[in-house]
């Protein structure tokens, strides 16, 4: 027990990010855009909430900046997709090249600057529950935050008039459009949510995680959320369970390093994305499924009629 409660923790931990930046792109997703920019906007939203933070002294508040600015991102891209209509693919790259420099620039006055790690909520009695205490009721509050953004998710697209009415517009934008729903409007509001959470998941690196900010601390996980979105069929439960999965992965590899395992340390850096690329290779296999899940109208401009 000396190591498996760490070795869980910090799964959990490393799992967050994904969770959070995965969730806002499924969204984004099952309205019909698809947003590349994800690693971008994490970046971004790494650097405002840490910033923020260092200069007024209140996580809150860093958590906030950190949200507004993955949400201004993210407006950047709806401009120039869903109303100036450019591509989707080249836009979302574009988004995340800006974002890796942007946060660079920003984050330059910032580096080697300590910060203490968001507090743990822990509960009395409970907390102290050998093994279970401080899995379960030890952990910051945007973990628990990240498990109900997950399960709200599920009960929005299954149980809910909007949620049914986005999938209405990812599935069929004309068919929606003619009954009378606002389908630019319903994907800019997509499109915002998902840099919301890109950016929360971003403070989370660097708030959280690993307090401090470093460049291109995301580190691809942007694209493993993307990859993530693939992997769990678009389907939140499956999500949450893909999520772990990848941050188990990212954590035994570390563990491993530091255990003396006689591998290079380079491949073991690469497992994560290895896991990645052969997940995805696995789920695209499977066209029937990837079809009946995915959203039909994916990455295609839609132009109200006059």
């Amino acid at each position: 027990m000396d190591w498996i409660v760490p070795l869980i923790l910090t799964v959990i931990t490393a799992s967050t990010p994904l969770l959070l930046a995965a969730t806002g792109e499924l969204i984004t997703e099952k309205s019909g855009v698809l947003n590349l920019g994800v690693e971008g906007m994490m970046l971004v939203g790494a650097i405002s909430g840490f910033a923020v933070t260092v200069s007024s002294g209140s996580a809150i508040l860093g958590i906030l900046a950190a949200i507004v600015a993955g949400m201004l991102m993210s407006l950047i891209f709806a401009f120039l997709t869903l109303t100036l209509m450019a591509n989707q693919v080249a836009t979302g790259l574009a988004l995340t090249i800006f974002g890796v420099g942007f946060s660079a620039l920003v984050g330059s006055g910032f580096v080697g600057f300590p910060l203490d790690p968001l507090p743990s909520l822990s509960i009395p009695v409970i907390s102290t529950i050998p093994v279970i205490g401080p899995i379960l009721f030890s952990q910051d509050f945007l973990v628990y935050a990240s498990i109900a953004i997950v399960i709200a998710t599920g009960w929005f697209l299954t149980r809910t008039r909007a949620g049914l009415i986005l999938k209405a517009v990812g599935d069929s934008h004309d068919s929606a459009h003619a009954i009378g729903y606002r389908v630019i409007r319903i994907r800019y509001m997509a499109t915002l949510f998902g840099g919301a959470m890109s950016g929360l998941g971003g403070a989370y690196l660097s708030l959280s995680y690993t307090p401090m900010w470093a460049e291109n601390m995301t580190a691809g996980r942007g694209w493993i959320a993307l990859a993530l979105v693939v992997f769990a069929t678009w389907r939140p439960g499956r999500l949450l369970a893909g999520a772990y999965m990848f941050g188990c992965i990212s954590v035994l590899q570390l563990h491993a390093q530091s255990a003396g395992v006689n591998v290079p340390s380079q491949f073991m850096s690469m497992l994560p994305y290895l896991a990645t690329v052969i997940v995805l290779v696995i789920i695209s296999s499977d066209y029937t499924k990837i079809r009946l899940n995915a959203p039909a109208c994916i990455g295609k401009a839609f132009r109200p009629a006059q």
